[in-house]
């Protein structure tokens, strides 16, 4: 971190390896699956094989912290209609954050960071949080 308390994302960004990625991406779906909340969640709304959705995800993972390219999805639009709550997020943020830093090392930080700002913009594209960062249909800033 930084003076100002800012996560300085050079180093851990370095420390990512694709071996990292897979690793990471693998352990948490394992867990994901395996969870009372979230297994039948994800078990019910895949569209496609399992093994081609880790590849899609190791895809999203590299991109996000290595900045491969690999990714070019919609994320907000893969989430929509699955009746997620912010409970559901927090959730799959604990097992994320477990599992980073299990498998990441110092880079598990970096890993950390991005989940948070991935599921703050999906919760705020599904409409359902962060309640001080949504904005109303009119427009302002939410009470």
């Amino acid at each position: 971190m930084d003076a100002a308390g800012r996560i300085r994302l050079t180093e851990p960004r370095a420390a990512v390896t694709e071996e990292m990625v897979f690793r990471l991406v693998h352990a948490f779906y394992a867990r994901v699956l395996k969870d009372e909340r979230l297994g039948p969640i994800f078990r019910r709304s895949m569209s496609k094989p399992w093994a081609e959705h880790l590849a899609t995800m190791v895809d999203f993972w590299t991109s996000v912290t290595m900045a491969t390219g690999r990714y070019n999805g919609r994320p907000h639009l893969a989430h929509q209609g699955l009746g997620l709550s912010p409970e559901d997020f927090q959730r799959w943020l604990t097992l994320f954050e477990a599992t980073a830093r299990e498998t990441c090392g110092a880079a598990a930080e970096l890993f950390v960071d991005r989940a948070r700002r991935i599921a703050d913009s999906l919760m705020i594209g599904l409409d359902i949080g962060p309640r001080t960062l949504r904005l109303s249909r009119a427009g302002e800033a939410a009470p």
